[in-house]
């Protein structure tokens, strides 16, 4: 099953806005036409008058899991993201603990597999003192 978007404007990759139709299979745009293909079953979207943005990478956020969850968690940050367009975030090492080693990564990495709503990517700290760490760090 797929969604089909009809007749919303979009910018093309030439910087041209059209009334155009996109065609999504998955998570992926299989399709963008003046007419997409539509199966029996697809979910149709009528966007007349409305303009399709594609997702925004915000490449750094300062989300508050670890150590300030009673701010903020990575899900409810996430949803923060989707709601405002936001498809992918990079977020900084400033958290309780702050995320200077393999250890607090790959804890970041577990708590954002389980709960985030949008792609995420995490830097990881450099202090005066994890130069050995950094040259061995693997995401």
């Amino acid at each position: 099953m797929a969604i089909a978007i009809q007749n919303a404007v979009i910018c093309t990759p030439e910087g041209e806005l059209r009334q155009q139709q996109v065609r999504l299979e998955g998570n992926r745009i299989a399709e963008v036409a003046e007419t997409v293909t539509v199966n029996p079953g697809d979910t149709v979207i009528d966007a007349t008058g409305l303009t399709l943005l594609p997702g925004v990478i915000d490449p750094q956020v300062h989300f508050r899991e670890p150590g300030l969850e009673h701010k903020e968690d990575l899900f409810t940050a996430s949803c923060a993201c989707a709601k405002g367009g936001v498809t992918s975030f990079l977020e900084m090492p400033n958290t309780r603990p702050p995320t200077i080693d393999q250890a607090t990564l790959d804890d970041k990495l577990a708590r954002a597999a389980a709960k985030c709503v949008v792609n995420y990517g995490f830097f990881i700290g450099a202090t005066k003192d994890n130069l050995a760490v950094l040259n061995t760090v693997h995401p």
